[in-house]
């Protein structure tokens, strides 16, 4: 607008709280993610696992299905802590492919497009901005594990009885807890290989190869020396035992839960700092 018009206006309207500002970067991301057809197609396919779990639960519950199989309840599916941990197994997998595919488009883009500047020139900090990228992964991995977990367990207290939810109140808090750790670092690892990554295609391959190489060079440690180390470095050994903690059930894996839990902590720290080393409004080149 030419400057000697004055017709130039400053913005009058209602302005948004700083507290919540990251979570405009938040619904731009859900927005884009959902341009592609094969990820949305994806997304949805996540679900099938949770419906016939539901299906399956409602037919145990069923007399006329319980008399025609001369089978009584909880023989076609025995909701305990087992079936609660093959589920967040079952989703948690399907999480992190699904993370391979979205995680790179996070950052990646705005480095290789020199975007970083114009966001932090407004009122928005380095810890925001991940922030904001990060929940709109938090968001999305929730409704494929712990929202469908939880109406799990919900339509079983329902079927079963207050006296099986109050005994039960534990699995309801390992669904959440278990969920959250997992998204958290599956979330923060893919992020962190998107901005030091910045090729996207080059990027989603790297999460599914770190993942995979940490798995056999863990295997082949514990092989070689014959001990329990190489499940430390393992993300898949950690989070199934914290799991199986959490559930009361146990597992092959020969580690303490606290260790487990200190070594998941370690990992998503370590991707934090690997973002705070690149989320910066310029970059050194030598």
């Amino acid at each position: 607008m030419a400057v000697y018009k004055r017709s130039y206006r400053a913005y009058s309207g209602r302005l948004t709280p700083e507290w919540s500002r990251f979570y405009i970067l938040t619904r731009y991301a859900l927005g884009n993610l959902f341009r592609s057809k094969f990820l949305t197609a994806a997304f949805v396919m996540c679900f099938f696992g949770p419906l016939v779990c539901m299906v399956g639960i409602y037919l145990n519950h069923n007399a006329s299905v319980l008399a025609l199989l001369h089978t009584r309840a909880d023989q076609i599916i025995n909701v305990n802590g087992k079936f609660f941990l093959g589920f967040l197994g079952m989703q948690g997998g399907l999480a992190f492919f699904l993370t391979a595919f979205i995680g790179p488009n996070t950052i990646a883009p705005d480095l290789a497009n020199g975007a970083l500047p114009l966001y932090f020139c407004r009122s928005f900090s380095r810890a925001e901005y991940v922030l904001g990228k990060l929940c709109a992964l938090f968001y999305l991995l929730s409704l494929i594990t712990w929202v469908p977990g939880l109406i799990l367990f919900g339509i079983e207290s329902n079927l079963s009885g207050v006296a099986w939810m109050w005994e039960n109140r534990s699995l309801a808090s390992g669904i959440f807890l278990g969920s959250v750790i997992w998204i958290l670092m599956i979330s923060l690892i893919a992020m962190a290989l998107s901005a030091w990554v910045k090729w996207r295609i080059a990027a989603g391959a790297m999460v599914l190869g770190v993942m995979f190489f940490l798995s056999g060079f863990g295997a082949a440690v514990n092989g070689v020396l014959r001990s329990n180390i190489g499940h430390y470095m393992t993300p898949g050994s950690l989070i199934t035992r914290v799991c199986a903690d959490l559930f009361g059930v146990e597992t092959p894996i020969e580690i303490s839960v606290w260790s487990a839990w200190v070594g998941l902590l370690v990992m998503c720290g370590l991707c934090v700092l690997l973002l705070s080393r690149k989320v910066r409004a310029f970059e050194v080149v030598r």
